[in-house]
């Protein structure tokens, strides 16, 4: 719904903007994590998204960019949702470098 708005904003005061779409590891690939399928197939959607809203406006000769930001782990309760995980893997989360979703918004823009 955002998008959308945005891009009719953009079209009707002839703004060639930058359409950021934040996904997730989780649209690329489905993680071996217990209980959140429906998060990863949200992320797909995303992914899917992200690439017909570019086919379209790049058929239609927009110069609107459309992009997707994949970061890794991020600080978040969703990365300590789950209690159940292997030891393997709470291992490997606890290794693994964490970014701050400011760090995200930063980038960004």
């Amino acid at each position: 719904m955002a998008t959308r708005e945005a891009v009719k904003i953009m079209k009707a005061n002839s703004i060639n903007g930058h359409i950021v779409h934040i996904n997730s590891m989780c649209g690329h690939r489905v993680p071996g994590v217990p209980y959140i399928n429906v998060y990863a197939a949200s992320k797909y959607a995303v992914t899917a998204l992200t690439e017909t809203l570019r086919q379209e406006l790049n058929q239609l000769g927009s110069k609107i960019k459309v992009t997707s930001v994949s970061p890794g782990l991020v600080a978040t309760e969703m990365t300590t949702f789950n209690q159940n995980i292997t030891p393997e893997k709470k291992a490997y989360f606890d290794k693994s470098p964490i970014i701050k979703a400011e760090d995200i918004a930063d980038s960004v823009m």
